[in-house]
């Protein structure tokens, strides 16, 4: 018991950190550090950034194209560094996870996964100079492995401590299967507004719309869904965009009315869930929607600052995360740990 206990306090760890590298993310896209360290894995062929006078020489005559930006490059590397911990960590967690026949090992080897592919996003965010495709998997990568092991901690906080029997059928008896279905709906609804806005940030749309609640121009005329096609014009390089003006529109005015969309799915499902999953549940639904929504709008009216811009992505995060324990809670009421065993078991299987 006290080995599980040190487990699900290494991966809360690795959770809280995986939070501070999407904060970092957003930071350094919000800064145009993006491309503040033009190679990958270092900094101008160093390990770090090159500071003295001799350093930032080699590093002029390396890469005559990029002037080296101190203060870029190091919310550059900072990202890398704090980022590669987090991979250290996620790979002790599957490493800890098939040690233990009881342990969840499918999402750790998932996660192992997705951090290493969410590596390679990384490395092509460089070497591609920003293209928005590849900045929007950047952006959701980051998501998922945050959601991955938010999901591993509540299924091995489960296994812990179960819930009660008693607990259980109360909440069995109220879940339909209408509220499942809009559980889903919410959530599939959330992933989506987030991509729409990884791809508003990843082509420079944020501002071009000023005014609530859509648009001050005539959106609607000026729609083009060519503005969503995955592979962008070619250019040499696409930090601040290469779209024109009509498809940033479009990018924005959508990403508004999916904000629409989702905050009255939320409030449904923050509605319908109060008496099968508790007021608890239902409040902080509605609290992450409020604060979500309040940073939104501070960013139309107050023109993106900073420090709102990166907090509206955190938040973003922090209302997916609750709708995934929503969710988790309207169609899993019951103790995790036959799901568990299950899961150990699909794993056995398939590695055997």
């Amino acid at each position: 018991m006290e080995k599980d206990k040190r487990y699900l306090g290494l991966i809360y760890g690795a959770l809280a950190l995986a939070l501070v590298v999407v904060a970092l993310g957003a930071f350094t896209r919000l800064t145009e550090a993006g491309l503040g360290c033009p190679d990958w894995p270092g900094c101008y062929g160093f390990l770090t950034v090159p500071q003295s006078a001799e350093k930032i020489a080699q590093a002029t005559e390396a890469f005559p194209h990029a002037p080296v930006e101190i203060q870029k490059a190091w919310n550059e590397m900072i990202h890398r560094y704090v980022a590669g911990t987090l991979g250290l960590v996620i790979a002790a967690i599957a490493f800890l996870a098939w040690r233990r026949p009881e342990r969840n090992r499918m999402l750790p080897s998932v996660l192992l996964a997705v951090v290493t592919f969410q590596a390679a996003l990384g490395m092509w965010t460089v070497t591609m100079n920003l293209m928005p495709i590849v900045v929007m998997g950047h952006l959701l990568g980051g998501f998922t492995t945050v959601t991955l092991l938010f999901m591993l901690a509540l299924l091995e906080r489960r296994r812990i401590k179960e819930p009660t029997q008693l607990e259980v059928d109360v909440q069995k008896a109220s879940i339909g299967g209408k509220l499942k279905v809009l559980s889903v709906a919410a959530l599939l609804a959330v992933v989506m507004q987030i991509a729409l806005g990884g791809w508003t940030s990843a082509n420079y749309a944020a501002l071009v719309c000023t005014q609530l609640p859509v648009c001050e121009v005539d959106w609607a005329e000026k729609y083009d869904a060519s503005a969503f096609h995955p592979i962008s014009p070619k250019n040499e390089t696409y930090q601040y965009g290469v779209l024109n003006f009509d498809q940033r529109v479009t990018i924005h005015a959508t990403h508004r009315i999916g904000a629409m969309v989702v905050t009255a799915l939320i409030l449904l499902l923050a509605f319908a869930v109060r008496k099968p999953l508790g007021a608890g549940a239902s409040l902080l639904l509605l609290g992450a929607l409020g604060i979500q929504i309040t940073l939104g709008v501070t960013n139309v009216v107050a023109l993106l600052p900073l420090s709102v811009a990166v907090a509206h992505n955190v938040c973003g995060l922090l209302l997916l995360l609750v709708t995934v324990r929503t969710v988790v809670g309207v169609f899993a009421p019951v103790s995790m740990t036959a799901a568990q065993s299950s899961l150990g078991d699909s794993g056995r299987l398939s590695h055997g």
